[in-house]
C-alpha cells in the first residue's frame, strides 16, 4: 500500500473464528494507521494504537468477507499479508441498492465483464487512485454497455453505485480453471 488512503479488498477467506474482522485482517498495520469500514451511510473507524499496536474503535469488530473492501490510511508505504483460503465453487456477493464497497470474491484481476460483475442500467463504478489520492472519473453502465470497461487488479476494491434493486454478483470459481 502507498502512503495515504488505499481502497483495498479482502481477497481470502480466513474461516477461523473472527478471522475476517478488521482487527484480525489488519493486525500487522503500523501504529497510527486507520481502517474505514463503509456502513452504507458513513464510515466506522478502527485505529491502530501507536504505543500498543492494538486495533480499537467501532470498526475493529466489523467483518469484511471476501469480495468487500475498506479504506486503509497509512503514514508510510506498508505491506499487508492476507491469510486464508481462496473461495471456490458457487459464489455470491450481495450488492445492496445505493453505494457499497465491493471487489472480486477471489484474488483475480480482470475486467468487470470477465469477472461477471452484474452491471445494471445507470450503475456506476468509482475507482480510487492511491498515487493521486483521488477518484478517477466514474465509469457508468449506460445503454447496455460500460462507458469504458472497468479493469480491476487483485485485491482492488471499488465503490459501486447500484441505482436499481439489490442484486447478487454470482459466479462459479474453481482453482483449476
Amino acid at each position: 500500500m502507498l502512503k495515504g488512503y488505499n481502497l483495498i479488498a479482502n481477497p481470502l477467506d480466513n474461516k477461523a473464528t473472527d478471522g475476517n474482522t478488521v482487527a484480525k485482517l489488519f493486525a500487522s498495520l503500523p501504529g497510527g494507521s486507520q481502517v474505514f469500514v463503509f456502513n452504507g451511510k458513513g464510515f466506522d473507524l478502527a485505529e491502530v494504537d501507536v504505543l500498543s499496536g492494538e486495533i480499537g474503535g467501532p470498526g475493529a469488530s466489523k467483518v469484511i468477507p471476501p469480495g468487500n473492501g475498506v479504506f486503509v490510511n497509512v503514514q508510510a508505504p506498508t505491506t499487508i499479508t492476507f491469510v486464508g483460503e481462496v473461495p471456490t465453487g458457487p459464489l455470491s456477493n450481495p450488492i445492496p441498492a445505493g453505494f457499497s464497497i465491493k471487489a472480486s470474491q477471489v484474488p483475480q484481476a480482470g475486467t468487470a465483464t470477465a469477472l461477471g460483475f452484474p452491471a445494471g442500467e445507470g450503475d456506476q463504478i468509482f475507482q480510487f487512485n492511491e498515487a493521486t489520492q483521488k477518484y478517477a472519473s466514474p465509469i457508468g453502465f449506460n445503454l447496455g454497455a460500460w462507458d469504458v470497461e472497468p479493469q480491476f487488479d487483485v485485491g482492488e476494491a471499488f465503490f459501486v453505485n447500484n441505482v436499481g434493486a439489490a442484486k447478487n454478483w454470482t459466479r462459479t470459481f474453481n482453482i483449476n480453471q
